[in-house]
């Protein structure tokens, strides 16, 4: 599994291999099963940061009126940043669950610190691959604001199409910001058109 991460890790940084794989040795590696929260809206925030090894985990939040809306999916390769600094003694925004059975590197600000300090070149490509990471985000919300739905079906498609086959059409319908009957009638309507 961290040949995963060694891989990702080859793409942003000038540490040698031999640092890699200390970088790699020294995080934790946790399995998760399907159905497992990282958090949950309404809990104190922990600042956690994880990294997708396997599996997929979904960012939610019930609204006041009690419906779920899912924000993100986070799949393999892809970093998930808990954070609160900002807001300290806030309960937390956002709930956080797997979707799958799940593989996560797991890290805290701490541990972030005490490597920082041992390899300074780590917090340089950590940022990079977190300005990359809101980089594909910001263009992801721009893309969702200034779409239809059927626009917003189509580059899920083109840019994400695992997620059709490993989460429910509710919770697809609901991080495209539509109803499920309305995901089924575009669904529906693009396999007429192909």
């Amino acid at each position: 599994m961290k040949d995963i991460l060694l891989q990702y890790m080859t793409r942003f940084t000038s540490l040698s291999k031999e640092e890699q794989q200390a970088v790699a040795d020294e995080l934790p590696i946790r399995e998760y099963k399907k159905g497992d929260l990282l958090l949950q809206q309404g809990d104190m925030t922990a600042v956690k940061c994880y990294f997708v090894l396997k599996g997929c985990v979904r960012q939610y939040f019930i609204d006041e009126s009690g419906k779920e809306i899912t924000v993100q999916f986070f799949t393999e390769k892809q970093a998930i940043l808990i954070s609160n600094e900002q807001k300290q003694e806030a309960p937390a925004a956002y709930s956080f669950i797997c979707m799958e059975d799940s593989v996560l590197l797991v890290g805290s600000t701490d541990s972030e610190r005490t490597m920082y300090k041992k390899y300074p070149q780590l917090e340089t490509m950590v940022r990079k691959m977190m300005e990359i990471s809101m980089g594909e985000m910001l263009d992801e919300h721009a893309i969702f604001i200034s779409s239809s739905p059927e626009e917003r079906y189509k580059a899920l498609l083109q840019n994400r199409p695992q997620l059709i086959s490993r989460v429910p059409q509710h919770q697809l319908a609901s991080y495209l910001g539509v109803t499920p009957e309305s995901l089924s009638r575009i669904k529906k309507r693009l396999s007429k058109d192909t």
